[in-house]
């Protein structure tokens, strides 16, 4: 016998063709569609992240759950249920719901190949006003430093290890290894992020089976309600859940569409690196739950868990913030290198021949020439002009920016200090050496204009006969077009 007290909404009709009545379930509950009505259970188990073992408990689960969802969808949560037994006395209870037509369930729509950019654009739109409007507070925004997101990541790989056999060993080791690297290094970024306002009482589970696309714009269902903290996060963290679902469907150009979309009409100025964390992240929040479901005797979940956790380690790989050096002899193309790699990489170009003038007071369009290493060019200010860069991309490292230097790197000295910035900032450093013959430098150093440098066809001589061996370094030939260039390049970044 059912009590409930719900609002009186008119329901849309139930998709043509669909069961009057039917079942779903998951891990933590059942949902029983019967009319134009869904009544969801909570299953009375204890995961350890939750407990609904006694009644209380699903009974304000289920309060908060409609009181939550109301924020994005609040024609669809009506209300909550008494469940009687014979005697009359409660024993438990139901979220009482409009019921959704099926076949407008946004993961149907994209296993169809329906034409979605403009709905996803619009869901991007509608996250990013939840999310501005939404609470925040210092216990909230706490939950978004570096060491909350640890301790959350190391709170999924415990529950995960027992299963390390069903995703391969060496996957769950390299997923453990490249999060705590960006962590190590990205302090930085999550207390700006946290200073900004960008961790907010979200929705925390954004998945498109639980997003249906009606004509009068798209319906968010089932945000996470049973604990506060998890529900807390970063907006981008909450975005990436559904834009790794939709990659996880096929769908990775709607991934792109939905992230673009709410960085557009959020304004958030995040990293390329912490989209790809946080989708690293919701992924792995599956593998978790894709194990849990292998335990309770779902054969079929150890497949899908090992596709959620390559889906996390291709973003783990994708979202490492790197120091790429470019360097090589004046009209070398080290410069044009730079800029295309930094273009297709979404990397910041940091290059001596602009700091160098910038510390000198020089308009970095104007001539400083003078002989070789002398001037501008003495030992003192050159060593100041890489510690400078250095510093600078240190700064953008910890951001969990990609930095690509640009410079000569004709001296071993400033090439090991490098490599020990990126080993404190927890980062890859990647060395490419831009190679041209002789004659095709001569050439262009003679007909170039509008260049920064000031180096002459003598000084690259003696540039010639005075740099240290770089035998670490990837090198590539730029007698091509620039496309060429940056295909061999990245080749050896990838």
């Amino acid at each position: 016998m059912l009590r409930t007290q719900a609002t009186p909404v008119v329901s849309p009709p139930v998709t043509a063709g669909a069961p009057w009545a039917d079942v779903h379930e998951t891990h933590i509950g059942a949902v029983f569609l019967v009319g134009d009505r869904a009544y969801k259970l909570k299953k009375p188990v204890d995961l350890g992240f939750l407990d609904f073992t006694t009644r209380e408990a699903r009974e304000r689960v289920c309060h908060r759950e409609v009181e939550l969802n109301r924020r994005l969808a609040p024609d669809v949560y009506l209300g909550v249920s008494d469940v009687r037994d014979p005697s009359g006395e409660v024993c438990d209870h139901l979220v009482v719901m409009r019921r959704m037509p099926e076949g407008r369930r946004l993961s149907s729509l994209v296993r169809a190949g329906e034409p979605l950019t403009g709905t996803v654009r619009a869901l991007g739109r509608q996250l990013a006003a939840f999310h501005a409007g939404t609470r925040r507070s210092p216990e909230i925004t706490a939950e978004g430093s570096r060491d909350a997101i640890r301790r959350r990541w190391e709170a999924s790989f415990a529950q995960v290890r027992p299963f390390h056999v069903v995703l391969h060993p060496e996957t769950a080791a390299e997923t453990e290894r490249l999060t705590r690297e960006f962590l190590a290094g990205r302090e930085a970024l999550f207390t700006r992020r946290q200073s900004t306002g960008h961790v907010v009482d979200g929705h925390g589970d954004l998945l498109a089976d639980d997003i249906f696309c009606l004509d009068d714009g798209p319906r968010v269902l089932d945000c996470l309600e049973f604990d506060d903290h998890l529900r807390w996060v970063d907006g981008l963290d909450d975005v990436a859940f559904l834009a790794m679902d939709l990659e996880r469907l096929g769908a990775g150009e709607l991934a792109r569409t939905l992230m673009d979309s709410y960085v557009e009409h959020s304004g958030d100025p995040a990293p390329p690196a912490l989209r790809h964390h946080y989708t690293a992240y919701r992924a792995f929040v599956r593998v978790k739950v894709a194990c849990l479901r292998f335990a309770q005797g779902d054969d079929v979940a150890a497949e899908l868990a090992r596709r959620y956790a390559a889906l996390a380690l291709r973003h783990l790989r994708l979202g490492r913030p790197r120091l790429i050096l470019v360097g090589g002899l004046p009209a070398s193309g080290k410069s044009t290198l730079a800029d295309a790699n930094a273009g297709r990489l979404g990397a910041t170009v940091l290059r001596t021949d602009r700091i160098r003038k910038e510390l000198a007071g020089i308009t970095p369009g104007d001539s400083a020439a003078t002989g070789y290493r002398e001037g501008l060019y003495d030992q003192a200010r050159t060593d100041r002009t890489y510690a400078e860069m250095l510093r600078r991309a240190a700064d953008l490292l910890a951001l969990g920016e990609t930095v690509v230097l640009d410079a000569s790197w004709s001296d071993a000295r400033q090439r090991l200090a490098a490599a020990e910035l990126a080993q404190a900032a927890s980062s890859p450093v990647l060395p490419l050496r831009c190679w041209a013959p002789e004659a095709v430098a001569a050439h262009r150093l003679a007909t170039r204009t509008g260049s920064m440098s000031d180096a002459t066809p003598e000084i690259a001589r003696h540039m010639a006969s005075d740099v240290h061996p770089w035998p670490e370094a990837h090198t590539v030939l730029t007698t091509g077009t620039p496309e060429d260039s940056l295909v061999q390049a990245l080749s050896y970044l990838d």
